[in-house]
């Protein structure tokens, strides 16, 4: 399968399968294949949401889980990928026999996968044997890159509509509307968000989409004109990106409250929740959920914002110590490893160590749902920095900087090593009538009082970040620049 002469036969197949003979000329097979009608009985939405799972207990969920975990194993045993890395762990087939055997099953991360694409270029041997393309629809798109170089991904049809249907739940949940019109600033180009985001929408609700997509691709100004044109009411995106569109709405002489109609807010909230985001908005409802490309959606705040409810029908969320890879109790941070119950048909995705980092909240949420919390996004392990034995995340700084009110909250942290030691410089924009000693020593004096730890500090003019962050361009800005590399 190195050479995956199969797959390029089964894209050859895919265009000559769109124009049959005339008398019985089909658009496409995939929604032949991925069964809209059924996925939405079988993981439901909107108004059948809550009588499936209002009447559920816990138990019952584990056992829905158990059948459609099981009918993963059986497929990654017939995965490339999955049966060397099992069986190099001394696995056999008929040793997982059920969910308490999971821990048995060794994780794989993100470098697993992209070892796999060096090994067996250009696609990597987890994508499966190809005894799958034949007639199989396939969808590809890749990750962003943020954390090194983009990976591939594939999607089929059903799982590929699964995740649309999970996020329409979501946006349903929170109280989006069919008379909505939403404006998207999630990317496009080979990069998943702005796709997905497109097509739960448009598949699985009655709202109007505005994909407008990154700031790269839609100037900034040019969104706020959008905005205000079409009426947009409910925004949807990465926080960082929506609160400085309502500064750029301000210069441009738009008040982001009155003269724009935005109600709510759906996306990726920072640390702190989103609260600066929905204070530049004028106090309008913000949401939370968390997924990563290999996954889609995993989970979502719902309208208690009473942390994130896993879609547990669909996902099975374990929280592991970074250093041990064990599983921690419940309020203990970790690793979010997840596993997707669904994605059984390009290649399974089982015990995937995401290395973002959040917690199991105890007991229920106020919906009463028979679903586990998740804490939200608390940072990654990968880009966590050690300072003198302290463990600091460059994302959880925008936390404690939306307390100085003279920073418009855009910054970002560069590490390098100075006589032998690792030094911190948190990078941050405020009007230059405020670059004083003061303020830095301000800023000194906090990040030291909440980290437990000495940084520098740099105040720089409004916009002089972006370059570094490329928050324009991006749908997850850079906080990170690492220089010791």
């Amino acid at each position: 399968y190195g050479d995956h002469r199969d797959l390029h036969l089964s894209i050859r197949r895919q265009r000559q399968m769109c124009i049959r003979d005339r008398d019985e000329y089909v658009v496409s097979e995939y929604f032949r294949q991925a069964e809209p009608n059924q996925i939405v009985v079988d993981y439901p939405i909107g108004k059948e949401f809550w009588p499936k799972f209002g009447e559920m207990n816990s138990e019952q969920v584990r056992d829905l889980q158990e059948i459609r975990f099981l009918q993963l194993v059986d497929k990654a045993w017939s995965n490339p990928f999955y049966l060397r890395r099992w069986t190099a762990a001394g696995l056999e087939p008929g040793d997982i026999i059920g969910l308490d055997d999971i821990t048995k099953i060794p994780t794989f991360s993100k470098s697993d996968l992209m070892e796999s694409v060096e090994r067996f270029p250009p696609f990597g041997d987890f994508i499966g044997k190809m005894n799958w393309s034949d007639g199989q629809r396939v969808i590809m798109h890749t990750t962003s890159g943020t954390t090194g170089n983009p990976q591939p991904l594939f999607y089929g049809p059903k799982d590929r509509e699964i995740q649309n249907a999970l996020l329409a739940r979501a946006y349903l949940l929170q109280g989006l509307n069919h008379d909505d019109i939403v404006h998207s600033v999630y990317g496009f180009g080979m990069v998943n968000g702005g796709h997905y985001i497109r097509e739960a929408v448009l598949h699985y609700t009655n709202a109007l989409l505005l994909s407008a997509g990154t700031g790269l691709e839609t100037r900034s100004e040019q969104q706020i004109d959008l905005m205000r044109r079409y009426g947009a009411t409910v925004i949807v995106g990465f926080s960082d990106y929506i609160t400085k569109l309502a500064e750029v709405a301000k210069k441009q002489g738009i008040d982001p409250i009155t003269d724009l109609k935005i109600r709510m807010i759906s996306g990726h909230l920072a640390e702190e929740g989103g609260a600066a985001m929905s204070e530049a908005w004028g106090g309008v409802e913000c949401f939370d959920w968390y997924g990563v490309g290999d996954t889609g959606i995993i989970a979502a705040e719902g309208p208690d914002h009473d942390g994130l409810y896993i879609w547990e029908d669909a996902h099975l969320v374990e929280i592991l110590d970074p250093e041990t890879g064990n599983v921690v109790m419940d309020g203990e941070k970790g690793n979010i490893c997840n596993t997707v119950l669904f994605k059984d048909t390009v290649y399974p995705v089982i015990r995937f160590d995401t290395k973002d980092v959040s917690t199991i909240l105890s007991g229920r949420g106020g919906l009463s749902l028979p679903f586990r919390r998740l804490a939200g996004f608390q940072g990654r392990s990968d880009n966590m920095i050690k300072l003198k034995g302290i463990n600091i995340y460059p994302t959880g700084i925008s936390a404690i900087l939306k307390d100085v009110k003279e920073l418009n909250g855009e910054y970002f942290c560069q590490v390098e090593k100075q006589a032998g030691s690792d030094i911190m410089t948190v990078v941050c924009e405020a009007d230059e009538k405020n670059h004083t000693k003061e303020l830095v020593d301000r800023i000194q004096q906090l990040l030291k009082q909440r980290l437990g730890v000495a940084l520098e500090v740099k105040v720089t003019a409004v916009g002089l970040t972006a370059e570094k962050t490329q928050i324009n361009a991006r749908q997850k800005p850079i906080r990170l620049i690492d220089l010791r590399k």
